[in-house]
């Protein structure tokens, strides 16, 4: 049995991307913030944190004071023994990347995000541009951990752009901008629709599916936990 329904199936189709509510309970959301947090603030003390990465921002908001709060992102966390890897691994998801990928996926880049308050956004991008994969129809699986509002930077989408190719792009320039971040300058924004999502919100969406995100106005971060997945094969 199929775990998208036709609409959902259609939905993936044509806009590349599919949101599926209420995928992850309070607690999940709870138990992931908790587990990161704990990590961010091992790492600040120098201790052992496994395979995570902690990427701080490159400028802190000046009120910052815990270390979660310096904190940008932690990548590499679906190796984490506990709910990082439990929901990698939860048979729900596992269905519904079946439909998208077939029955054989992996999970080969994990990211916890914090956008904390006053945070800058990404600007347009495909992730398929980072990835260089073949196939490069991975799947991206996102999940709000805290509530995603037009004030807090959400992610925006262009539905339908996940059937152009890989758009050139160009260093992200702005100051206090991550190092690393790309720009799509080529492609207009015009029909971007902003992706807004209560905790334990799944978006599911194409790895060429052309998105940003804004900044976070916000006194409180606007968290997710992300998800990448490949079919067997990817290379």
């Amino acid at each position: 049995v199929p775990a998208l329904s036709n609409l959902e199936r259609e939905s993936w189709e044509r806009d590349g991307f599919v949101i599926v509510p209420g995928f992850a309970d309070g607690a999940t959301c709870a138990a992931l913030w908790e587990r990161t947090v704990a990590i961010s603030r091992t790492a600040d003390a120098g201790g052992d944190v496994g395979d995570a990465q902690v990427l701080l921002e490159p400028v802190p908001d000046p009120s910052a004071v815990l270390p979660e709060e310096k904190v940008g992102k932690v990548f590499r966390l679906h190796h984490e023994p506990g709910v990082h890897a439990d929901l990698a691994h939860d048979p729900g998801l596992g269905d519904l990347l079946g439909d998208l990928l077939g029955e054989d996926v992996d999970c080969f880049l994990s990211q916890f995000i914090f956008k904390n308050r006053r945070s800058l956004g990404q600007p347009l991008h495909q992730d398929a541009w980072y990835f260089r994969m073949t196939p490069s129809d991975q799947v991206g699986a996102w999940l709000a951990v805290t509530e995603a509002t037009l004030e807090n930077g959400p992610l925006w989408v262009l539905p339908g752009s996940h059937r152009e190719p890989l758009h050139d792009v160009e260093s992200d320039r702005r100051p206090g901008a991550q190092l690393g971040y790309v720009e799509i300058t080529d492609h207009d924004i015009d029909g971007a629709i902003p992706v807004l999502l209560d905790p334990g919100d799944l978006l599911l969406f194409h790895a060429h599916l052309m998105h940003r995100s804004t900044d976070n106005f916000t006194e409180a971060p606007r968290a997710a936990m992300v998800y990448h997945f490949g079919s067997s094969g990817t290379h």
